[in-house]
C-alpha cells in the first residue's frame, strides 16, 4: 500500500507557487474591477476549472460520487461563506491608516487554524510542530511589518486582522471537515468534488451582491474575460493542490508550510523588481525557514 504520508508537502508546496502567480494576476486586474471584483475572478474564472479538474479526476478514477454525508454541506459552508467574509474583512482593511499592522496580525492564521483544528477536527499536532509554526508566525509578522509603524495600541486594526485571520482559519478547517466527509472515494475525488460544491457556492454568492450593488462591476468582469480566464485557472489550480493537501493532514500543517508564499514573493520582488531585502525582512525569513523546519520534522 502506498504511504501517502509526506505527500502533503510537495502538494502544499506547489499550491504555494501558484498562489504567488494567481496573485500576480490579481493584482494586474485590480485597476479595472477594484478589489472585490478582482477576487471574484477566482471564483466565478475558477468555477469551470475546477469542474473540469473533477470530471478528468473521475474518468481517470472511475470513482462515483454518492451522496455525501451528513457532515459536508455544512462544512462546506462555513469553508466557503468564512472565506468571503475574511476576504470583506481584509478590504476594510485596507481603509485603515493601520493596514500594516492589521497586516501583522492577520498572519496569525496559523495559529488560529491549529486551535481550531483541534478543537472542531480534533486534529493533533506534536510540540515541535507547534514551536515550528507560532516561530513561522513570528517570522512572516516580522516581515509585514514596516520601520516606525504605529497603531498597535489601536483596537481596530487589531479586531481586523485577527478577525480576518479567524475567518480564514475556519474557511480551511471547513474545507478538510467537508473533504473528510466525503466518503467512499479517494482522497484525490473528495478533495475535487469539494473546491467544485466551494467555488460554485462562492461564484453565485458574490456573482448575486455584485449585480445588487455594483452591477457596473460584474459587467467589466465579463468584459476582461480573457486575463481572467488564466487568472481563474491559477486559482483553482493552487486551491486543488491545497485541498489534496487538506485531505492528507491537519490544516495547521499546510497553513504554516503555505507561508513559504512569503519567501517565494520575498525572492521575486528582490531578483525580478531589483527590490532591496533589510535586515528585518533577512531575520523574518530565517524565522520561517527554522520555523517550516520544525515543522517538518515533527
Amino acid at each position: 500500500m502506498t504511504d501517502l504520508t509526506s505527500l502533503w508537502i510537495p502538494l502544499t508546496l506547489v499550491g504555494s507557487v501558484g498562489q504567488v502567480a494567481r496573485n500576480a494576476m490579481q493584482r494586474g486586474l485590480t485597476g479595472p474591477l477594484g478589489t472585490l471584483g478582482a477576487t471574484h475572478i477566482r471564483f466565478l474564472f475558477g468555477f469551470p476549472f475546477a469542474a473540469l479538474f473533477l470530471l478528468t479526476i473521475l474518468l481517470v478514477t472511475g470513482d462515483r460520487i454518492g451522496w455525501p454525508a451528513p457532515g459536508f454541506l455544512p462544512w462546506l459552508l462555513v469553508g466557503s461563506l468564512t472565506q468571503i467574509a475574511g476576504t470583506a474583512l481584509m478590504l476594510a482593511a485596507m481603509n485603515e491608516h493601520s493596514f500594516v499592522v492589521t497586516t501583522a496580525y492577520l498572519k496569525t492564521e496559523p495559529l488560529q487554524t491549529a486551535a481550531f483544528g483541534f478543537v472542531f477536527l480534533a486534529d493533533h499536532l506534536t510540540v515541535m510542530k507547534v514551536a515550528g509554526i507560532m516561530i513561522a508566525t513570528v517570522g512572516v509578522m516580522l516581515t509585514a511589518l514596516q520601520p516606525g509603524v504605529r497603531g498597535f495600541g489601536r483596537l481596530r486594526p487589531i479586531l481586523f486582522g485577527l478577525g480576518a485571520a479567524a475567518f480564514m482559519a475556519l474557511s480551511s478547517v471547513g474545507y478538510r471537515g467537508a473533504i473528510l466527509n466525503v466518503e467512499g472515494v479517494s482522497f484525490v475525488t473528495a478533495a475535487g468534488f469539494t473546491l467544485t460544491c466551494a467555488l460554485l457556492l462562492q461564484s453565485i454568492v458574490l456573482s448575486a451582491y455584485l449585480v445588487a450593488r455594483k452591477p457596473g462591476v460584474m459587467t467589466t468582469i465579463l468584459g476582461l474575460w480573457k486575463p481572467s480566464l488564466f487568472a481563474g485557472f491559477t486559482g483553482a489550480f493552487s486551491s486543488f493542490f491545497l485541498f489534496l493537501a487538506f485531505a492528507l493532514t491537519p490544516v495547521a500543517n499546510v497553513r504554516t508550510l503555505n507561508l513559504v508564499e512569503v519567501l517565494i514573493a520575498q525572492g521575486a520582488a528582490h531578483y525580478g523588481m531589483k527590490q532591496r531585502i533589510t535586515a528585518r525582512e533577512a531575520a523574518g525569513i530565517v524565522l520561517i525557514l527554522f520555523g517550516v523546519g520544525l515543522l517538518l520534522l515533527g
